[in-house]
């Protein structure tokens, strides 16, 4: 009898431990498909978008606020130079035209906060996290940016998207402007800009109605789902 106790109980052990592989596997093979997916509709949208990626000196505090403020200082001289109605193209070329004045512009800033670092501008095809923007969600993938590099760029950086103008200086209202995300609409698919919107807000296009995902909550608890804010 005890002989046949220990069998069922091993059993059981053997079977609890295939099933949780089992949902292990199905779980990563899950999550990988939704990678794959993001990266593919990176790869679709990315012709039309320029990225902004400014790199940090440290992760000091001082280094960290300092990228912060620079990167409030570029956005806020593009926005008031470029003009609003600049294509992806014109945007990427105008900033190469100012790349001296603009890194002089953020290096004369940070001597001024006693910091002497150099400052780096330029255009570079960078792989993306999954970031949200306001109420827009970027998917993870390669995307052509502007990138600043501060010093050594060995701290943590910041990303948001050049064009169309969805940068935003002031994180207490982060809304990504209405003639922006017009803008994007008329870049990309409707499918595709609908992707980029909070779920809640997506159609159906073969129903009209609004569209229901399931949502993999313990995707999210590990980190692997989508990701917002700064870094």
């Amino acid at each position: 009898m005890e002989n046949n106790g220990r069998k069922i109980v091993m059993k059981y052990k053997v079977s609890l431990c295939v099933c949780a592989l089992c949902f292990f596997t199905a779980f990563l093979i899950a999550m990988s498909a939704r990678q794959q997916g993001n990266e593919a509709l990176a790869a679709r949208i990315a012709p039309e978008i320029l990225r902004f990626h400014i790199l940090a000196n440290s992760d000091s505090d001082e280094d960290q606020q300092l990228k912060m403020e620079v990167k409030g200082l570029v956005i806020n001289y593009v926005n008031e130079n470029l003009g609003g109605n600049a294509t992806k193209e014109k945007t990427a070329g105008w900033l190469m035209e100012h790349k001296d004045g603009i890194e002089e512009m953020a290096r004369t800033y940070i001597l001024s906060q006693g910091k002497d670092y150099p400052v780096k501008l330029e255009l570079a095809r960078d792989y993306f996290p999954t970031k949200a923007y306001g109420d827009m969600v970027f998917p993870c993938g390669t995307y052509d940016a502007a990138r600043i590099t501060i010093g050594s760029g060995r701290g943590h950086n910041w990303w948001c998207v050049l064009y169309p103008p969805l940068c935003y200086t002031d994180s207490m209202n982060a809304v990504v402007p209405e003639r922006s995300k017009e803008t994007l609409k008329s870049l990309i698919p409707d499918e595709d800009y609908e992707a980029l919107l909070p779920e809640k807000e997506r159609t159906d296009h073969s129903s009209g109605k609004p569209r229901v995902q399931v949502r993999f909550r313990l995707a999210e608890l590990l980190g692997l789902g989508r990701q917002a804010g700064d870094q």
